[in-house]
């Protein structure tokens, strides 16, 4: 990350008061971002999951366009986003002995970057997953929403490099952006089979 802009925050201006960013003078380039996160559920919850369903149906299927529906609604959620063309989503869950575990990946050729896009379907997911289960447990929780990397852009790639919500990072300059397909992978805690469906847009 260029020092100058990392240091201070962009959203709000010399007074103190907030601002949209101007974007006008940024180069249109090919940005990624992926996020993650979980929302950790009783075992009986992991139960129906892997068996026979939640009450209110597929909870895995409807999370996935939820939070695909999330990345694309992001401006009008968060107040000082940018409208941007999307021109991809992918949103995978799966299901470990502990939590449904949320991966999604935003891909745009823009001025700005998806970082918030990809978080936005992280959580928009995870909160979907608790609406679906949450007759049968009212404790299920999200947890860990983060960035795990981002490419294209100013200042160049950046990843996440520490465990789940630390914010240890990586950064690479560089002029070139490969898009590539992204699975997750489950986090570092799972031991259990892991069942899963995954979608992109």
């Amino acid at each position: 990350m260029n020092s100058a802009e990392g240091d201070r925050l962009t959203h709000v201006d010399e007074t103190g008061a907030a601002r949209m960013v101007d974007v006008s003078e940024k180069a249109t380039t090919v940005r990624t971002a992926r996020a993650t996160g979980r929302v950790l559920v009783s075992p009986r919850v992991v139960e129906l999951l892997r068996g026979e369903g939640v009450p209110k149906g597929d909870a895995l299927s409807v999370a996935r366009v939820a939070g695909i529906m999330g990345a694309k609604r992001t401006p009008e959620l968060i107040p000082l986003c940018h409208p941007i063309g999307i021109s991809g989503v992918s949103v995978d869950l799966s299901v470990t002995d502990q939590a449904v575990e949320i991966a999604a990946t935003v891909r745009t050729a823009d001025r700005t970057g998806v970082e918030m896009e990809a978080l936005t379907a992280v959580a928009v997911a995870g909160l979907t997953v608790i609406d679906m289960v949450k007759a049968v447990d009212k404790g299920a929780r999200i947890d860990a929403v983060q960035v795990e990397s981002k490419t294209g852009g100013k200042s160049g790639d950046w990843h996440r490099t520490g465990s789940a919500g630390s914010s240890e990072d990586t950064v690479t300059i560089g002029d070139t952006v490969t898009i590539g397909d992204s699975k997750d992978t489950g986090s570092s805690e799972d031991t259990g089979d892991i069942e899963g469906v995954g979608g992109t847009a």
